[in-house]
């Protein structure tokens, strides 16, 4: 099995690990003499099965990934920065507030919004480079 293939059985245990979850929350408690058409203990058993599952994946998973964890931590952490210049207020010149309730403001920015994007855009560029290495590395490596 690939990593990448092993990201999809990981969904996979995770939403069906939901999915009993939501058995036991909704079929626990019935009113008296109604059906109940899943077994709590029957799901929380299942769900013990699954944790075990998941857990043994997750630990390949990691295991495999020693190799590359400075890039997934690279990526994540341009991801992250590419956000949160894009939230850097680039305004400059007369600048009225949203809803015209007060005066209009002169602002000035030491970075202008260009250079935001450049910079934006630089990122980003490492970002897919990063990703397609580590697309690459899912593709290939069995864990």
């Amino acid at each position: 099995m690939t990593i990448k293939q092993a990201l999809k059985e990981k969904n996979r245990l995770i939403k069906a690990l939901d999915d009993e979850f939501k058995k036991v929350y909704t079929y626990n408690s019935i009113d008296e003499g109604n059906t109940r058409p899943y077994s709590t203990l029957a799901s929380l058993a299942n769900i013990m099965i699954l944790e075990e599952g998941l857990i043994d994946l997750k630990t390949k998973i990691h295991k495999a990934n020693v190799e590359v964890y400075d890039k997934i931590f690279r990526l994540s952490e341009l991801k992250s920065l590419a956000k949160k210049l894009n939230q850097i207020d680039c305004s400059e010149g007369k600048v009225s507030d949203r809803y015209g309730r007060q005066e209009p403001s002169i602002k000035t920015a030491e970075i202008s919004v260009v250079e935001r994007d450049v910079r934006v855009k630089m990122i980003e560029e490492e970002i897919e480079s990063l990703q397609e290495e580590l697309d690459t590395h899912n593709a290939t490596k069995t864990i």
